[in-house]
């Protein structure tokens, strides 16, 4: 048996089709500079083969899911010219970038959407470095072929103008479900939720793509992203510890190694792997059923074959892991003025999908919250009365997560923050990005349904 046939063999124990090609992105030392300032990125469909004979019919950009990785240097200036070639308007947003309200790509905050058949000119200077991402802010209500169940995503890397250099080799990793349909979940009250039928890591499900192929005492940097519409994962690399330096591209101040990545839907993760134990290896979720699904893709050492490796990793829990870990110690600064924010669910009963209120209410009927130039404010956020885990994401702004299940902490700095079922947490921000903001879960069927809010500067 050659070495191709042994490892369609193995992976048939996880149901899984056979190896294929997965382009893997491991970037030269050109790409690295940052050099992109003029970008054209077009909004097409596209047919997905994410396995043999699996066919994804989508939305990509470029002809691709995820999109091209986009390269920018911080602080230098850039231009992308958006064409949109769907019957629908549409938008990108630029995840995490410190730029203005009208390009930021949320209609809510006032940018103009690129109508359909038509075309965009977004000019902005990237800020800050780091993983930064790219993504469709439209939603998707009952159409599950829109927003974020489709291949609308692409990494967004803005390069400082030093580079560490610290790492032999750079992977870009972008987690997403596929097939997605309604199905009856949680207790009977609740409203229609969603299933998948298939997962991939970049384009390719687990077995269908060329193998990571490492060295012995390579030191590898990998860009993980959750681009999942619905759902947080957990990574693991058996074999292998992550020693974790960022989140949501800004540096931690504590870097842990550990066993295995969590990322809530839009959560980025910057993690060092010491390739220090030859073989061949599964990376992947650390669901099975995900896994079964395709979530996962092969690391194999040079001269090294056989059956590709897994071990379950401990510690895994239903919830986000501890963001108190990454922190500084420190105490954070105390804020000019606290807004609560009170999370509710208003079930669908099995007949519709459940809507969300903050304090009571549901966008567009949200009430902005006022914001004064150079004031440090602080949210805190109540989830005790929802058994739902919800990544809020902030526009336009870094914020310091300060508090998580009652607990303090000080000095993460993130753009994503994921509030536990039942639980609480807090972020500070300082208001110095004038302009709309928007707040929301990025879960997309909580953001379509109300989990929404803008923020306002004083004039």
């Amino acid at each position: 048996m050659n070495r191709r046939d042994f490892l369609i063999s193995g992976l048939a124990s996880f149901g899984l089709p056979s190896l294929g090609s997965l382009p893997l992105v491991s970037a030269d030392a050109n790409e690295r500079a940052g050099n992109q300032t003029n970008v054209t990125l077009r909004i097409a469909p596209i047919s997905l083969e994410i396995g043999p004979g699996k066919i994804v019919e989508t939305v990509g950009y470029n002809g691709s899911a995820p999109g091209p990785i986009l390269r920018f240097r911080e602080g230098k200036p850039v231009t992308v010219d958006v064409f949109n070639d769907t019957d629908v308007p549409e938008t990108v947003h630029w995840h995490g970038q410190l730029i203005p309200s009208a390009v930021d790509g949320s209609v809510e905050e006032g940018t103009p959407d690129v109508p359909a058949h038509g075309h965009r000119r977004y000019r902005f200077t990237p800020k800050p470095a780091g993983t930064r991402w790219y993504h469709t802010h439209s939603m998707a209500h009952a159409d599950l072929t829109r927003a974020g169940f489709s291949g609308q995503y692409g990494f967004a890397i803005v390069e400082p103008a030093r580079h560490p250099g610290d790492y032999d080799q750079e992977v870009c990793i972008a987690a997403h479900h596929w097939e997605p349909s309604l199905a009856p979940k949680g207790p009977a009250d609740n409203g229609w939720e969603i299933a998948y039928r298939s997962a991939t890591l970049n384009n390719k499900m687990l077995g269908s793509g060329e193998p990571l192929r490492v060295r012995m005492g390579q030191r590898v940097l990998f860009r993980f992203m959750n681009a999942s519409a619905t759902d947080e994962i957990r990574l693991a690399l058996p074999g292998h510890r992550f020693n974790v330096i960022a989140m949501d591209g800004n540096p931690v101040p504590r870097p842990q190694t550990v066993d295995f990545v969590y990322l809530d839907i839009a959560e980025r993760v910057d993690a060092i792997v010491e390739m220090n134990n030859p073989g061949v290896w599964l990376l992947g979720s650390a669901n099975e059923e995900e896994r079964k699904m395709g979530m996962g893709m092969i690391v194999e050492y040079a001269d090294k074959s056989g059956e590709p490796q897994w071990q379950q990793p401990a510690g895994i829990v239903r919830g986000p892991w501890d963001y108190s870990m990454f922190g500084s110690g420190g105490t954070a600064p105390a804020p000019d003025h606290t807004f609560e924010m009170k999370f509710e669910k208003i079930p669908g009963h099995k007949v519709d999908f459940n809507r969300w209120t903050i304090n009571g209410k549901s966008f567009p009927d949200t009430e902005k919250l006022r914001l004064e130039k150079g004031k440090r404010y602080k949210l805190f956020f109540d989830n005790k009365d929802t058994g739902d885990i919800h990544p809020l994401h902030l526009h336009r702004h870094t914020f310091e997560v300060t508090e998580v299940g009652g607990k303090p902490m000080a000095g993460l700095m993130k753009d994503v923050v994921s509030v536990g079922s039942r639980g609480t947490a807090a972020i500070t921000f300082v208001a110095d990005n004038p302009g709309l903001t928007l707040f929301h879960c990025h879960m997309q069927l909580h953001q379509d349904f109300g989990f929404m809010q803008l923020l306002e500067y004083a004039s």
